[in-house]
């Protein structure tokens, strides 16, 4: 298994260090393994997380939405309950979408018009 040093994994996923010890104070990654030196040391299955919590927060998704998967997926709920978050969260993505398209067609309509 490659360990990735935390630079590493921040290159890989586009976050920095400070990100990364945030996500896993908050619970959202890890434990992160560390070495007999006591270093961060990243793994795969890190980075997918790291990808995961990064897409969500991209997502609108808050910190305490982000706990609250967590602790659906730790606690061995039922994929039931994991799809009724998933979906929920994906009701709220899609109002914000529409809005976003009202907004912009209210934009190009102001451009249309001073132009």
């Amino acid at each position: 298994m490659t360990a990735l040093t935390p630079a590493a994994a921040a290159d890989r996923t586009g976050v920095s260090i400070d990100t990364l010890r945030y996500y896993e104070r908050e619970g959202l990654i890890g434990p992160i393994r560390r070495s007999g030196g006591g270093r961060r040391e990243y793994t795969e299955d890190d980075v997918f997380w790291i990808g995961l919590v990064t897409c969500f927060r991209d997502a609108g998704l808050g910190i305490a939405d982000l706990r609250e998967f967590v602790a659906i997926l730790r606690a061995e709920h039922s994929p039931q309950e994991r799809v009724v978050f998933l979906r929920e969260r994906r009701a709220a993505l899609e109002q914000r979408v529409t809005a976003l398209r009202q907004a912009m067609q209210v934009l190009d309509e102001k451009i249309a018009y001073y132009s």
